[in-house]
């Protein structure tokens, strides 16, 4: 099984416009409310890749049942944690520029937070956990690492996807995978690449610090999967880039879906990047029908 952990989900209220004026009244050309959150998004990806997975989190009051019932009707298994405050809501703005505005989170008390470990109290080692967002402002700074440390001990995987500091700290326990961009990779070592052969360079002492995977999102300029014993590399496919809001999470979610299945990081890597780009150029999360359109262009080749 594989679990995915949205601590702060929401409800994403994404509106479109051709021009945003501040300090006027706007006209908007399109809205609409969908559940977020980056494991929300993770498990989205793995049921159309009809991979066993369960959601976990936090929801609570009004916006906490919409997020509930919307990923029902997705046939998502969510076995959320019931929290007294609300679960909040973000502004998507989709104008001439994007703009974000991102409520903090509730309040979860240290009762709620005992609930929710209950969820992760029959682990075993064939089980991979995956854990992605932000945490709420109420919970404390270990939390993310609590979990990594429930995982560990009995004996499954963990992906975390972060950065900085919070990345820092989880190396050490052996994430399955990682997955910055060139620019968090960049910032994670305080340096700038001139060239592709330093970002594989900082690839790979990632993985002597502890990862068992690195992938490298590098936009237009595509991917890098960096294992122990090779280096691959995947330009990116062609195609119209509608949202890129649930890209990262889509190509997590391809990579792990297809490593529980297969243990075979190259395909795993070949469905990340296509569950990647199907999301970017897609309104909301990948269908199945759009990663399969995507599959057939991504082209995998091994870096001497």
């Amino acid at each position: 099984m594989i679990y995915t952990i949205t601590v702060n989900p929401s409800i994403d209220y994404v509106v479109q416009l051709p021009h945003m004026a501040l300090g006027s009244v706007n006209r908007l050309a399109h809205t609409a409310k969908l559940p977020g959150g980056k494991g929300i998004n993770v498990s989205q990806i793995l049921n159309e890749l009809d991979q066993p997975n369960r959601a976990l989190g936090f929801v609570g009051g009004f916006t906490g049942t919409f997020i509930s019932e919307a990923l029902k009707t997705k046939g998502l298994d969510c076995h959320f944690t019931k929290i007294a405050d609300d679960t909040r809501i973000n502004v998507k703005i989709h104008a001439d520029q994007e703009t974000e505005l991102n409520g903090a989170g509730p309040d979860i008390s240290s009762l709620e937070i005992d609930q929710f470990y209950q969820e992760l109290a029959n682990l075993t080692a064939a089980d991979v956990v995956v854990i992605s967002g932000s945490l709420a402002p109420s919970l404390p700074d270990t939390f993310y690492y609590d979990i990594i440390q429930k995982a560990k001990a009995a004996g499954a995987n963990f992906v975390i996807d972060t950065t900085g500091d919070a990345l820092k700290k989880t190396l050490p326990s052996q994430p399955l995978v990682v997955k910055p961009n060139n620019h968090e990779l960049a910032d994670y070592y305080h340096t700038t690449f001139n060239s592709r052969a330093e970002i594989i360079a900082a690839g790979q002492r990632m993985l002597t610090e502890g990862a068992q995977h690195v992938l490298i999102s590098m936009a237009g300029d595509g991917g890098l999967l960096i294992t122990p014993d090779q280096v691959y590399f995947s330009p990116a496919p062609k195609g119209h880039v509608v949202n890129s809001v649930g890209a990262g999470d889509s190509m997590i979610g391809g990579f792990v879906g297809t490593f529980a299945k297969t243990h075979d990081a190259v395909e795993s890597f070949r469905y990340g990047l296509a569950c990647g780009s199907a999301t970017a150029f897609s309104e909301d999360i990948a269908t199945r029908a759009k990663i399969n359109e995507i599959l057939p262009l991504i082209k995998i080749e091994t870096v001497n």
